[in-house]
Parts: structure tokens; sequence; C-alpha cells
């Protein structure tokens, strides 16, 4: 087994420091090009102290009330939507209703 020295990010998300000789591999950087969103910084926080999602923002929406749903673009670049209770904690929201003047 071996000790690696982890990142900080990795090192405050409790990521386990000792591993297998047989799980280890030499590293090879990320392509950004062939797997997008990979990096460090466009990953979920899993320490993120207000439960807050790696939404990047909110680029529309369609319906009204409860049934309304939200155009989300994600900090890995991707886009889907998602329903207004999943979201309706999020600074993300806020920011775009607030925007919207709503």
């Amino acid at each position: 087994s071996y000790k690696l020295n982890l990142p900080v990010g990795l090192r405050k998300r409790s990521i386990h420091d000792v591993f297998h000789a047989s799980l280890l591999r030499v590293h090879e950087p990320n392509d950004d090009r062939l797997f997008p969103g990979r990096l460090e910084n466009q990953v979920f926080d899993l320490e993120d102290p207000e439960n807050e999602w790696a939404i990047d923002k909110f680029i529309g929406h369609q319906g009204s009330g409860d049934s309304t749903i939200f155009e989300a673009l994600w900090k890995s670049g991707d886009r889907t939507w998602v329903p207004l209770a999943s979201v309706a904690h999020t600074d993300a929201l806020r920011a775009y209703l607030e925007a919207a003047g709503v």
C-alpha cells in the first residue's frame, strides 16, 4: 500500500489517502476536449455549508407556479431542465429571479 500526498481539496473531502499498489497508475492529465467537466473546480463540492449544487447559473424557464422548470447551466458545462422543487434553495435561482425582476 502507498500513502499519497493528495491535493488540499481532496483532503478536505475526506478522500482516503492510502491505496493498494494494484490500484495505482501513472498520472495522465485530463484532456478537457475528450472529457470536459472533470477539473477539480468543476466538480460538486461535498463540503458546501449551504448545500449548494454545482449549478453555474439558470438560463431560462418554462411553466408557472409549482410546475415551473428551469434550464440550468452546470459548472461542468452541461445543460439540463430541473424542476423548481429541486432547486428552490439555491443561490443561483435567487440570482436568476432577481435578474428577471421577480
